[in-house]
């Protein structure tokens, strides 16, 4: 439904891919812009939300450094850290 980016993102080409699709593209515009789009700043204030859970996600030495080289086994390793954040083990 929402496509959060940063400024990083704000170009009419890609705003205009993104709307195309049937989402809508949250990202502010930036400074030097000639003409300023409207976002949606509560829902970008929720992108914090998605930053943070990897944050923590990659705070697991396994998880930030993959050490499992095939992709099931990297995926099974994310499930766990997961697991254990949501079960607030440390």
């Amino acid at each position: 439904e929402y496509l959060l980016g940063d400024k990083g993102y704000d170009s009419d080409a890609f705003v205009e891919k993104v709307e195309a699709n049937g989402s809508t593209a949250v990202i502010p515009p930036r400074k030097n812009r000639e003409k300023q789009r409207d976002y949606d700043n509560y829902v970008y204030k929720l992108r914090h939300l998605v930053e943070n859970a990897f944050q923590v996600l990659k705070q697991w030495r396994g998880v930030a450094t993959r050490y499992a080289k095939n992709t099931a086994s990297f995926l099974a390793a994310v499930h766990i850290r997961c697991i254990a954040i949501w079960a607030k083990i440390k």
